[in-house]
């Protein structure tokens, strides 16, 4: 990474996460439904007349495996602050709501949380995953990717082990010269101008997976894909820590800049980086933190991002645009030529709004990257004479 780019230090760090960390556990017992322990899809900031006001929608099982995921890294004053109990009752109902759900990357994810929450072997989600898997139908790549972190997690079981052997090896095929991947394995499933196109989730979440897959005796090759992949987000990363939105699997170029998620700078990415340092991979600490420095400097918009009166961070910064005008133009022209896009779309829809909702999984993501015992060292400086 070059030097000249203002990484965000240690200390400012630790202080910067330290509030996120209290921010999402009191935005999450908002967002949390005790009466059938669930979360919900999504909060939205509406106006009103007595001033800005939360609004909560839906409900949704895959955000919900998530949560559990990031409330078991912290203590139980806080789980019980969110969840009135500790998270194993949450994971009980996540794993419940799956046996019979009709979406593999929530049956994945309650698998994963059942795994490493729960300390044991979902063997009828196993079953279901399996047999997804033996059809042979298309699958999003983040749910492959999601397969193989939860089947890593379930250790030493024979189902679970065929599962992450036949993942890694999808996710291993699906992997392009660039370094990243599609939205779907296999790409062609997800239309002609659009095979090509994968977001940054269907990037980090692999090398996730593949790097876990790795440290638990998966091999090598799993582990030299992480880094390429990440080692590409990275040299591709925007010059104030922005984690872009669209890549071409074919040659790993940025298809799309924006929108410009929060959730991938302060939890996706430095998740994702700091799961393929602790399995031996390429250290990419310095990216993780201008990569969250991006919440307080964003230079598209004057506008705040961490919202402490509502105890959110705002979804993402977007452009001003009609409908995804400038990812679709972009996806067809890259399509037919790699790496061409559309002049002047920059200054025709210039970046600035900002969307006013958050999700439960984000913060979820948040309290997983940052309160295990990696993201904890990542914002230690090291101290005088020890080498850092």
């Amino acid at each position: 990474m070059p030097a000249s780019r203002d990484v965000i230090t240690e200390v400012d760090a630790a202080a910067l996460v330290d509030h996120l960390v209290g921010l999402a556990v009191r935005g999450l017992g908002g967002m949390h439904v005790p009466e059938t322990h669930e979360f919900v899809q999504t909060t939205r900031g509406v106006a009103g007349t007595e001033g800005p006001h939360l609004v909560p929608e839906g409900r949704n099982l895959r955000y919900a495996a998530i949560c559990a995921l990031g409330l078991a890294q912290v203590d139980t004053d806080a789980q019980h602050e969110v969840l009135g109990a500790g998270v194993h009752d949450l994971v009980d109902a996540v794993v419940a709501r799956a046996g019979d759900h009709p979406d593999p990357g929530a049956v994945a994810l309650a698998a994963w949380a059942a795994a490493e929450v729960g300390h044991r072997v979902p063997e009828d989600l196993l079953a279901r995953l399996d047999r997804w898997l033996a059809s042979g139908e298309p699958l999003h790549t983040v749910d492959v990717a999601w397969m193989l972190t939860a089947t890593v997690a379930c250790g030493a079981d024979d189902v679970a082990e065929r599962i992450a052997a036949a993942t890694a090896e999808r996710l291993l095929d699906a992997q392009g010269p660039g370094a990243t991947y599609p939205h779907g394995i296999p790409a062609a499933s997800q239309g002609r101008l659009r095979a090509h196109v994968g977001s940054f989730a269907d990037q980090v979440y692999p090398a996730q997976a593949l790097a876990r897959y790795a440290g638990a005796g998966g091999g090598a090759e799993a582990l030299a894909a992480a880094d390429r992949t990440v080692d590409r987000l990275c040299e591709l990363q925007g010059p104030a820590g922005q984690w872009w939105w669209h890549y071409d699997a074919r040659d790993g170029s940025v298809v799309e800049g924006y929108p410009v998620y929060s959730v991938h700078q302060h939890a996706m990415a430095p998740m994702t980086l700091l799961d393929v340092a602790g399995a031996g991979g390429h250290d990419h600490g310095d990216a993780a933190l201008l990569g969250l420095s991006w919440l307080r400097t964003h230079p598209e918009t004057f506008g705040e991002l961490v919202d402490d009166r509502h105890d959110v961070v705002w979804r993402k910064v977007g452009r001003r645009e009609p409908r995804k005008a400038v990812r679709s133009v972009n996806a067809v022209t890259t399509a037919i030529r790699p790496g061409v896009k559309t002049p002047g779309m920059d200054l025709a829809f210039p970046p600035g709004p900002i969307d006013r909702e958050c999700r439960p999984y984000e913060l979820g993501w948040l309290l997983y990257a940052w309160c295990r015992p990696s993201g904890r060292a990542l914002l230690s400086p090291p101290a005088p004479g020890e080498s850092g």
